[in-house]
C-alpha cells in the first residue's frame, strides 16, 4: 500500500510539473522561441566559479531556493554585450529572494576587462563571476556563448537557450513572473 501511494505521488508531481512546463512553454513567444523546456529538471553538477573579484569559490548549489537564470557569456562576445543590459533589467524588475540573475564570464576574462565591459554598458546590478577554466561551462555542456540556463529552486536546470534573445521582452518577463507565481516548493 505504501508504494502505491509513493506510485500514486509520483505520477501527480510528474503530471503536475508537466503541465507547469505545457504552460511555461506556452508563455514563449517569437522573442523566447529557442527556449527550451526540459521534460523533467536536470540535474546540475557541482563544478566551481570564482565570485565577483576574487572573493572565493562558489557552486551553483550554494544559489538554492530561487529561481535562476544563469547566463554564460564573455567580454568579447558582440551578443553578449547587447543581452545583458536586458538581464540588468531583469534582474532590477524580479530579483529578489525568489529569482535571480546570475552572470558567469566563462574562459579568459580578466577581471579588469570585466568591470570595464560592465562599465561601459552601465551595469551595476549583476554579479561579475568567473568561469577561468570553463568548468561550470563544461560540466553544463555549454556549446557556445552566449548561453543561458534556468535553474529551478532546488539547483536543477529546466530550461536552456543557445544563442541571443531580447530578455526582457514580454514574453521572458512572463516567464519569469509564471515562475514567481508558483507556490514555493
Amino acid at each position: 500500500m505504501k508504494y502505491l501511494f509513493a506510485a500514486f505521488v509520483y505520477i501527480a508531481l510528474s503530471i503536475g510539473a508537466n503541465a507547469d512546463i505545457a504552460r511555461l512553454e506556452e508563455l514563449r513567444g517569437e522573442t523566447m522561441r529557442k527556449l527550451a523546456f526540459h521534460a523533467a529538471p536536470v540535474a546540475v553538477a557541482p563544478a566551481e566559479f570564482t565570485r565577483a573579484d576574487g572573493a572565493g569559490m562558489a557552486t551553483l548549489a550554494d544559489y538554492r531556493g530561487r529561481y535562476v537564470l544563469l547566463n554564460f557569456w564573455a567580454t568579447w562576445c558582440a551578443p553578449c554585450r547587447k543581452e545583458m543590459p536586458m538581464f540588468a533589467a531583469l534582474q532590477a524588475e524580479f530579483g529578489g529572494p525568489r529569482f535571480e540573475v546570475l552572470t558567469l564570464a566563462t574562459g579568459r576574462n580578466a577581471p579588469a576587462a570585466i568591470a570595464r565591459f560592465f562599465e561601459e554598458i552601465g551595469i551595476d546590478n549583476l554579479p561579475r563571476h568567473q568561469d577561468p577554466r570553463q568548468a561550470v561551462a563544461r560540466a553544463m555542456q555549454v556549446p557556445g556563448l552566449p548561453t543561458t540556463v534556468l535553474l529551478d529552486p532546488e539547483g536543477r536546470e529546466i530550461a536552456r537557450m543557445v544563442g541571443d534573445a531580447d530578455w526582457y521582452s514580454d514574453d521572458a518577463r512572463a516567464i519569469v513572473a509564471a515562475l514567481l507565481a508558483q507556490e514555493p516548493g
